[in-house]
């Protein structure tokens, strides 16, 4: 488990699989910026059987209460991160936290200079999530994936190792260069 101030992030199981069907199959979840689809069990078994290196975590209140996903995987050359929350648990710093301790971790992890994550471009509060988690906008990607009937626009956005700041996350004996 990565533990942060107001939440941790904690591995997902394979036996926790019904709860990313329950969330990904709700459109209120996903939000107004993500496409619709609708997924069986099995559909998501699938996608965590074919995840490769990609690393799912539920995003957890200190109380135990899940809110949210976050994860990791490799895009292209880089590394890429995505994350949700459930509706009424956005605007209360939990997002925020959660892209940093993802960040912490797959730098801690990782030999890589780069993590990358997207958003839609009118998606203020999830560039706002960036942003105070050290991300810099890059710049738009034009009709770069279909959702809800139309090619969409997707903001692009990058943290580098040398703009990371201390990590929230020190396993012992790590000495930062």
């Amino acid at each position: 488990m990565l533990k942060g101030n107001l939440i941790d992030l904690e591995l997902v199981e394979r036996s926790e699989l019904h709860v990313l069907k329950e969330w990904n199959s709700d459109p209120e979840f996903v939000g107004e910026f993500e496409q619709i689809e609708q997924m069986s069990l099995s559909d998501v078994e699938k996608m965590y059987d074919d995840r490769g290196d990609a690393q799912y975590f539920f995003v957890k209140r200190k109380d135990g209460t899940r809110i949210g996903l976050v994860c990791q995987f490799k895009d292209r050359s880089d590394v890429g991160i995505g994350y949700m929350l459930v509706a009424g648990e956005r605007g209360k710093g939990y997002g925020t936290e959660a892209v940093q301790l993802i960040v912490d971790y797959v730098f801690l992890k990782r030999d890589t200079v780069r993590i990358q994550a997207e958003t839609h471009p009118d998606n203020k509060a999830s560039q706002r999530v960036l942003e105070k988690a050290g991300f810099v906008k890059e710049g738009v990607r034009r009709r770069a994936f279909f959702s809800r009937g139309v090619w969409r626009d997707t903001a692009l956005w990058s943290i580098l190792r040398e703009d990371w700041g201390a990590p929230r996350l020190l396993p012992i004996g790590y000495v930062r260069r």
